[in-house]
């Protein structure tokens, strides 16, 4: 008779930026996301060679077995001088390549976990981690944050699998260097949201600074290390305002527009430190706007962040608005509405904010939208994020 395994099961919102964009890459600068009720959920047992599981590909016990919903199969890790490598197949070949790039952020998690577990003298233990996502819907990607959700509940899972009691601000700084050490140009705002959940305004650190930190001092040093430019604070949700979500049908990829974006000239000129005062102007008078309950002033603010955006698409080229963006947002304003992209741009979603009390304007909206090919997704506020 095989023993009962030991189940520990973690979940993590999407997100949805609402203001900040792209100046939010810059440590200190302010942005503001809503947590929304779609989850990735994590599940981590043990591992048993003796009944099948803990089995890769490559045939074998495997330390680590990941598999994902969105994945064809099930894939055996080993660890090997503190990182994963495939079992029984080789990194560089077709299927290892795929897999590695497949799992990279649920692998980076885990990784950084093990380097924290080893510094503490805590062992490492065999995995069998599942993953499922509702931020996809038939292998379509919604573009609500599914990478930082994945990592902050990968996280979550298999820290507290292992033994580890973090707090939330623990678990949002291991997820961030998880994600640091992929790309150190995202912001990290994914992964604070899906960690706190609500309405929230974050500042990022500086990425590389923190990176350095973890290297240089340890993991463990690192979390309890000052990291200059961070905050999170939870803020209240819009006053009378309904939030809705739009999807253009286009995927997009926020990476890739970050990283064309620092690739351009434009950054380090006036131009840039106009678009990064402004922005952050619009912010914190947005953040003010929902403190005090005023909704009229948040629309005001979510209308400027549009304008902000357009004029740096306008003048660096990065395809930031499409034609269902654009779309999108001129329907939520013929109707009374303020809306804007929702993230990096060039497909994916926008938000529009309406009169909670105006049934028949979000009615009509959500039709011209469907009209438009612009997709009315059923999202709202997801209040909590991942558990401690």
């Amino acid at each position: 008779m095989t023993a009962s395994r030991r189940t520990v099961v973690r979940h993590a919102p999407g997100k949805l930026f609402v203001a900040g964009e792209y100046a939010v890459v810059e440590p200190g600068n302010p942005a503001i996301l809503v947590a929304v009720d779609r989850h990735v959920t994590v599940t981590v047992t043990d591992t048993d060679a003796s009944d099948g599981a803990g089995r890769g590909a490559g045939g074998g016990a495997a330390d680590v077995v990941i598999s994902s919903d969105l994945g064809r199969r099930s894939v055996g890790w080993r660890r090997r001088e503190g990182r994963l490598v495939l079992h029984g197949e080789s990194d560089g070949d077709g299927d290892g390549r795929q897999a590695r790039a497949a799992l990279a952020h649920v692998v980076s998690a885990i990784e950084t976990v093990d380097r924290l577990l080893a510094e503490r003298g805590l062992p490492v233990r065999p995995l069998d981690v599942s993953v499922s996502s509702r931020l996809h819907e038939k292998g379509r990607k919604f573009g609500l944050g599914s990478s930082g959700a994945v990592t902050v509940a990968t996280v979550s899972a298999v820290a507290a699998f292992c033994g580890l009691r973090l707090p939330r601000e623990d678990l949002f700084r291991l997820a961030l260097l998880a994600t640091a050490e992929l790309d150190p140009k995202g912001s990290g705002g994914d992964l604070a949201v899906s960690t706190w959940g609500g309405w929230i305004e974050y500042r990022a650190p500086d990425r590389t600074h923190v990176l350095d930190l973890a290297r240089r001092l340890g993991i463990d040093r690192a979390l309890r290390a000052p990291w200059p430019g961070h905050a999170v604070r939870r803020l209240p949700p819009p006053a009378g305002l309904s939030l809705e979500v739009g999807w253009t049908g286009s995927p997009a990829s926020t990476a890739a527009m970050v990283s064309a974006l620092h690739r351009r000239t434009w950054r380090g000129t006036a131009s840039h430190q106009k678009f990064v005062e402004t922005t952050t102007d619009c912010v914190r008078s947005a953040v003010a706007a929902l403190d005090s309950g005023d909704g009229p002033g948040l629309l005001h603010q979510i209308r400027r962040a549009r304008q902000e955006l357009a004029r740096l698409d306008d003048e660096v080229g990065l395809g930031i608005f499409t034609p269902g963006l654009t779309a999108l947002c001129d329907t939520a304003e013929a109707v009374g509405g303020a809306a804007k992209p929702s993230g990096a741009g060039g497909g994916d979603c926008g938000i529009a904010l309406l009169d909670a009390g105006a049934a028949r304007d979000i009615t009509h909206l959500r039709q011209r939208w469907e009209r438009a090919g612009v997709l009315p997704l059923s999202v709202r506020p997801a209040l909590e994020g991942t558990e401690e």
